[in-house]
């Protein structure tokens, strides 16, 4: 059986105990923010650019080495990246709709994907578990790449890709999350540059 004894003393202590603790309060002071200081001192060591910003690559860091023309002007676009701007997958009637057969290597399965639906969206729909994170094609976390190697504007179009240069779209890389197909080709997922 229980000693009730030692029980009550048992609980008079810890509530003497709690009691105490919250009398005394803690002593310890709250550290001001120093945020705005370390800001400076990082800005300060970091040498200035004529790299036009915000041109991080969000998630993976660097930069969008396409997005500035060669002639240096800054925020003048190359003129090869005007192709794809107002592509809009939504406004294809549907009597146009073209399917493609896309082949998800690393999942192992060939399924057939519609030119206006990602390639992302068509392996969700399939149950597999692909990365991405912001779907705008804003980041690197989506990336795939065409699995020849060869040069990605030949098989799929971006509705948006603010991360991808030129120069890595002809090795084969794509932002799954806004490349719709335009012909059959096989693709592995989870590959960035």
């Amino acid at each position: 059986m229980v000693n009730t004894l030692g029980l009550v003393l048992g609980l008079g202590m810890a509530l003497v105990f709690v009691g105490l603790h919250f009398l005394k309060g803690t002593s310890k002071p709250v550290p001001e923010d120093i945020a705005a200081d370390v800001l400076e001192q990082r800005a300060s060591t970091v040498p200035e650019t004529d790299f036009p910003e915000p041109y991080n690559r969000s998630i993976g860091g660097g930069g969008a080495a396409g997005a500035v023309a060669a002639g240096g002007a800054e925020g003048e676009l190359e003129e090869t990246e005007d192709e794809d701007e107002g592509f809009d997958p939504a406004s294809i009637p549907e009597d146009e709709v073209e399917y493609y057969e896309i082949e998800y290597v690393k999942e192992g399965e060939t399924i057939e994907v519609a030119n206006n639906e990602t390639i992302l969206d068509a392996g969700e729909d399939e149950g597999w578990d692909l990365p991405y994170a912001c779907r705008q094609g804003q980041c690197l976390s989506c990336g795939g790449r065409v699995a020849s190697g060869e040069d990605a504007h030949d098989f799929i179009r971006h509705s948006n890709n603010e991360t991808l240069s030129d120069d890595e779209m002809e090795k084969g890389y794509m932002l799954t999350c806004t490349a719709y197909p335009t012909t059959d080709f096989s693709v592995e997922t989870n590959e960035t540059p």
